[in-house]
């Protein structure tokens, strides 16, 4: 079974990617990152969720020589031009954590309109393998957002976060039902045939009819010679004695020089 690394600390995303996958029929042994040995993680300087996506992505596959899927996403907020964007998981500054961010957002979005408090999930998937191959796919989910949060599953805003079509929050949502609909299942799915395609590459090929060990008794066959693509003996007939005549010498006179 081949080995995929989800470049990630969060075990949720790292589940989350498994499910779906699993869902899915693809057939992979998905660790996060606790599986492996430490290494420098790059920081997460991109203006875009694709940008930092591949950052991660790539560091993932050259520290783990595994394939390595990363996303980064986030939450984008009309009434706040698109922030926190791809500062989502840092919106309330170095120690933040889901609690400090979704507090500081329901503060941001207080005293304004239900119906001005739109917004999206957005993630952008990243797959780079160990020899370089690299593929983006993006998810959307939009939707509005409350000020009290609701709900005990998913993480991060979802608790505030009701997605088109709905009248609960993500948080309120099965596991299996926020897949169907989430930013995050959108890409993995989108991703699913991309990687499946890779995994049969990588998998090991049937021995060929060129490869067929050859069987003890098949070896002490005789070749056939029409089919060894020898060519076959000629007969040669002796030559009878009297049929042999000789020549008898001339004689040269020789003649001086001048």
């Amino acid at each position: 079974m081949s080995i995929v690394v989800v470049a990630t600390h969060n075990a949720k995303k790292a589940a989350e990617l498994h499910r779906v996958l699993a869902a899915a029929g693809v057939d992979a042994d998905v660790r996060g990152l606790d599986a492996f040995a430490a290494y420098p993680e790059p920081a997460e300087t991109e203006r875009t969720f694709e940008g930092n996506a591949l950052l991660k992505a790539r560091a993932a596959a050259a520290a783990t020589g595994q394939i390595a899927v990363a996303d980064d996403s986030g939450i984008e907020v009309d009434l706040l031009n698109g922030m926190p964007g791809v500062r989502s998981a840092r919106w309330s500054g170095p120690d933040a954590t889901d609690q400090r961010n979704l507090d500081l957002l329901i503060a941001q979005l207080t005293d304004t309109e239900p119906a001005d408090r739109t917004g999206r999930f957005v993630c952008a998937m990243a797959m780079v393998t160990p020899s370089g191959d690299e593929h983006l796919v993006r998810g959307v989910m939009a939707g509005r957002l409350v000020l009290e949060p609701r709900g005990g599953n998913g993480f991060g805003y979802d608790p505030i976060f009701i997605a088109d079509g709905n009248t609960v929050t993500n948080a309120e949502l099965t596991p299996e039902e926020k897949d169907a609909i989430s930013h995050r299942g959108q890409a993995v799915r989108a991703m699913v045939p991309i990687l499946s395609e890779l995994l049969d590459r990588q998998a090991p090929a049937e021995p060929d009819e060129a490869r067929r060990p050859v069987e003890p008794d098949e070896a002490r066959r005789p070749v056939e010679p029409e089919r060894s693509g020898l060519v076959e003996p000629v007969s040669v007939r002796p030559v009878e004695p009297a049929s042999v005549r000789l020549v008898e010498p001339v004689e040269t006179p020789i003649t001086e020089e001048a």
